[in-house]
């Protein structure tokens, strides 16, 4: 197996040419212990699919970069473009760039697409303003005075990445978001995250559709009970039928 793991040396690691620098990454779920010295590295402007079974720790891994389950990431340093997230809370790791799509979207309700947006511009906002906002998602702009939690499943997804575009981000983290959207919308949204990595947005795509994550992908990471088994280019995972058989059942 192909693996990159970060010296362990916090040192290194705050000025590796890496933009975004996972070390040694403890991280539990209650009492279990679900990611076990995790290490690897994203560029800046690269797609990372994140990828393994389920409860291999890929949520979690996302969660802990996003400083979401502090203190349950108990170990470990994650660095982004020389700060250290792993000092930060989940406000200051947001202000620093980082956005957390979840699986379930969290589409607040009773507020329209539009104010779902301005709720989460920075004001004034730097780089991403509505406008350029609709440009790259015209549907919400058709939609931006109906209310958000009334769009469809692939409208709401789109809402939720233009959502954490808002705020002017540096990294992407998406996690599911293929799941219940029929294949026409994930062309959409792929064709949208393309577009998203041409602007400089480095992303890490958690997505069990493996195959179309790995065809969207620079870069795959696979994990295997809260370990890295593999970290190398998505080619290379397209390209090897074992690999894909043993951790991803595809």
């Amino acid at each position: 197996m192909n693996t990159n793991t970060i010296p362990k040396n916090a040192n290194h690691a705050a000025t590796a040419p890496a933009f975004l620098s996972v070390w040694d990454l403890h991280a539990y779920y209650g009492e279990s212990y679900i990611v076990q010295g995790v290490s690897f590295n994203v560029h800046e402007g690269e797609i990372l699919a994140l990828l393994g079974r389920n409860g291999a720790g890929k949520t979690s891994t996302l969660r802990a970069i996003a400083r979401l389950d502090e203190p349950e990431a108990r170990k470990g340093e994650i660095w982004l473009d020389h700060q250290p997230l792993h000092k930060m809370k989940s406000h200051q790791a947001s202000a620093a760039g980082i956005a957390l799509v979840p699986e379930d979207r969290r589409i607040i309700a009773g507020l329209t697409v539009e104010e779902n947006l301005k709720l989460a511009q920075i004001a004034p906002p730097i780089g991403w303003s509505l406008e350029r906002i609709y440009d790259l998602f015209p549907r919400l702009g058709e939609r931006k005075t109906q209310e958000g939690i009334t769009l469809s499943g692939g409208e709401q997804q789109m809402l939720a990445i233009a959502r954490a575009l808002a705020r002017d981000i540096k990294v992407l983290l998406l996690d599911e978001p293929y799941e219940g959207l029929a294949p026409v919308i994930v062309d959409e949204i792929e064709k949208t995250l393309s577009l998203i990595k041409e602007q400089g947005i480095t992303t890490i795509l958690v997505e069990q559709n493996a195959v179309r994550a790995l065809k969207l992908a620079d870069r795959a990471v696979i994990l295997d009970t809260g370990g890295i088994v593999f970290d190398g280019t998505a080619a290379e995972v397209l390209d090897n039928a074992e690999l894909r058989a043993e951790y991803l059942a595809i």
